[in-house]
């Protein structure tokens, strides 16, 4: 009996370890992930196949230990009871962790790490909430965090299926309301728009910043980013050109092709505002940044491209982390919010 009873101990305990092997388990995030999001196996067919059959789309927030936009993101924007509620009636929420070591099962079958499926889908900014429609294509796409008066329509525009209509851009365009200026700002190292923005040698990297009016990211940007020093300090290595979403100006972009500024906006596939896109001297797109960032990521984002690091590392964060703890070596505090 005695035999018998430790045998089927080991089995139960075999059981207990093994089932949650491919299992959604506990993964450090940078905050508490909402009870309402699934455990999944994370085999990312199975998950868009099983939300397709109850009418939803699949939903995957990436996110990462320490990340002050994730937690605003979790404790603000998924906190509010529309949110929440039309969050979970459309969609299955699916939790990663850039840095995380479960197993991610792609459409086609491969299967990577969540770290290496990250680097896959070129997750730059944390949080990035993908959406996907119900044949595993992308429909959607959230660099960074949104608060509740921009996340909320974009999870109308997902779950209203209208990328078929018009892009996501357009919806956001008109359906974003927002207390913020009616004029755009002047900053005193724009660069009056050239005609052409090829790089001449000699010249300094080119930073292409598109804005709105009615825009409050806008707005916080040239009031709190564009006055520190330290992103001054970065801002000074570019010729930083502001053109407006909506311009019509003819132009010849940095790759050399001419067009009016507007319809280079829309084949940038520029979606959130502002955004800010930097070129490598053959005029191609080097990196961007299209999310909402404080003075810190600001900073660090210029210093990536004049540094020239993005050529070597391919992670924006990884950056980030070394020049934070390069930063702390040398006695300065960093805080990643201010």
């Amino acid at each position: 009996m005695l035999r018998v009873l430790l045998a089927a101990l080991i089995f139960s305990v075999a059981i207990c370890c093994a089932a949650p092997a491919r299992a959604q388990v506990a993964s450090p995030h940078a905050i508490e992930i909402p009870a309402w999001f699934a455990e999944t196996f994370l085999d990312l067919r199975e998950d868009v196949r099983d939300a397709a059959k109850d009418g939803k789309r699949l939903m995957v927030y990436f996110g990462q230990d320490g990340c002050p936009y994730c937690t605003s993101l979790m404790q603000t924007s998924f906190r509010q009871p529309g949110i929440v509620d039309k969050t979970r009636r459309q969609f299955v929420a699916v939790a990663l962790n850039i840095w995380g070591d479960r197993e991610v099962t792609w459409m086609d079958g491969k299967a990577m790490r969540e770290k290496e499926f990250a680097r896959f889908l070129k997750v730059q900014f944390t949080p990035t909430l993908v959406f996907f429609d119900g044949k595993g294509n992308i429909v959607a796409r959230l660099n960074g965090y949104y608060p509740p008066h921009r996340l909320e329509p974009a999870l109308d525009y997902v779950a209203g299926r209208m990328e078929t209509k018009l892009t996501l851009a357009e919806h956001m365009k008109s359906a974003v309301r927002e207390a913020a200026s009616e004029t755009l700002h002047d900053e005193p190292f724009f660069v009056p728009v050239p005609r052409d923005l090829r790089r001449k040698t000699g010249s300094k990297p080119l930073a292409v910043l598109f804005e709105t009016n009615f825009c409050s990211g806008c707005d916080e940007m040239h009031r709190e980013g564009f006055k520190r020093p330290e992103v001054l300090e970065q801002i000074a290595k570019f010729d930083v050109v502001r053109l407006h979403v909506g311009d019509a100006v003819e132009l010849t972009t940095p790759g050399g092709r001419k067009m009016r500024a507007d319809a280079w906006a829309r084949e940038l596939k520029v979606t959130y505002t502002p955004t800010i896109v930097f070129f490598d001297p053959r005029g191609r797109e080097a990196f961007r940044v299209e999310a909402y960032v404080r003075p810190f990521h600001l900073a660090g984002s210029f210093a990536y491209v004049a540094s020239g690091a993005y050529a070597k590392e391919p992670s924006f964060q990884r950056f980030l982390q070394a020049r934070t703890e390069r930063q702390r070596e040398r006695g300065m505090s960093v805080d990643l919010w201010k």
